[in-house]
């Protein structure tokens, strides 16, 4: 029997086949049987820093999803942005605060894709040194982010 949380994602999974497999590649590993983790890729917004490049975002979803936030993180390449670090976690307050069980991943993606094309210049978050040794390998969920316009 599906958990909630499967079915929402059984839905999403569906609605990113149909509607967005071209725009947002999805896989999901064949070594995951419940389906709880996604890698979702991108390419750079035309006529932003990051245009033609691609990057993909990992998705790990609970049994409380849409409720909580899945973990998003960037994988392999990441962008040179002030607000990703190069462990790949990022400062969006969607993916923590501001998380709505109304979201999506094709919203979530969107959101980032943006987050993108609106930076006129690559750059690091002023702290990234700091925080990556801080950070471990904990979930990005466990910190206290602070989101401010131009850095967090």
């Amino acid at each position: 029997m599906l958990s909630r949380a499967q079915k929402r994602l059984q839905r999403e999974y569906e609605e990113m086949i149909r509607h967005y497999s071209e725009t947002f590649p999805l896989e999901i590993p064949d070594s995951d049987p419940n389906r709880m983790t996604w890698y979702v890729s991108f390419v750079g917004a035309e006529g932003s820093v990051y245009a033609g490049e691609r990057y993909t975002l990992e998705f790990k979803f609970s049994d409380s999803y849409p409720i909580e936030a899945p973990d998003v993180i960037f994988k392999g390449a990441y962008p040179h942005h002030q607000h990703v670090y190069s462990n790949g976690y990022i400062c969006l307050s969607i993916l923590y605060d501001d998380w709505s069980p109304s979201m999506k991943v094709s919203s979530v993606v969107m959101s980032i894709q943006s987050m993108l094309s609106s930076a006129t210049q690559k750059s690091r978050p002023t702290n990234d040194a700091s925080f990556i040794s801080y950070a471990g390998g904990r979930s990005p969920k466990t910190f206290n982010w602070i989101f401010e316009d131009e850095k967090c």
